[in-house]
């Protein structure tokens, strides 16, 4: 059965973000995926400690288990969150802080070289985020930063086996129902095409 982790980041229940988060947690189940949900804003603390940051060069920190387990079995890593500021909202940095971590996302290697990536069973991450601005500001003027972080800083040194698909919401403050609905349909596909690739790799 494929592990599946579903990572949210917005304040409020109502947002467009819970929306999305609720479709795709639908499609994961009905394919019959092991889901667990994190929903970074019920309780979850994004300030590294003192003590996190002291033990990053010596023994992990043993703090967030659970979270740091959860990472480390899922198969299909979905993040679901808006950008704001064309960056990741604090709350989700945070949880990469925190979370993604020597000895549960990757391992220093001797001589401050290159990290030695840990997140061997992840296979697939879809990421989703919707954002206020039209499409061409974030393509053309500044060359879609949060992609290029997750994909270039965040996944190649950690999991680098991990296959990105990136489904972007523009204009979506005032996004009308049934361009809404298309993106919907297109992130079933996206869980679809994932659960194919899980079941016959290339």
């Amino acid at each position: 059965m494929t592990r599946a982790l579903l990572v949210t980041a917005h304040p409020l229940a109502q947002s467009l973000t819970a929306r999305l988060a609720a479709r795709v947690e639908a499609e994961a189940r009905a394919a019959g995926w092991q889901l667990s949900r994190r929903d970074l804003y019920d309780g979850f603390d994004p300030v590294l400690t003192p003590a996190e940051r002291a033990a990053y060069y010596a023994t992990p920190a043993a703090t967030l288990d659970e979270d740091k387990r959860a990472l480390a079995e899922a198969q299909v890593l979905i993040l679901v969150f808006p950008t704001w500021w064309f960056g990741f909202p604090a709350i989700l940095k945070g949880w990469f802080d925190r979370v993604w971590a020597p000895g549960t996302a990757y391992d220093h290697s001797p001589g401050f070289g290159p990290m030695l990536p840990r997140l061997h069973s992840l296979r697939e991450v879809l990421a989703v985020t919707t954002m206020g601005a039209p499409a061409w500001i974030d393509w053309l003027v500044l060359r879609r930063p949060v992609r290029r972080i997750l994909r270039l800083a965040i996944l190649k040194p950690c999991a680098p086996k991990a296959r990105l698909t990136w489904r972007a919401l523009y204009g979506a403050e005032a996004v009308a129902e049934p361009r809404l609905a298309r993106f919907e349909t297109r992130l079933a596909a996206d869980l679809t095409r994932i659960a194919r690739r899980l079941t016959c790799p290339d």
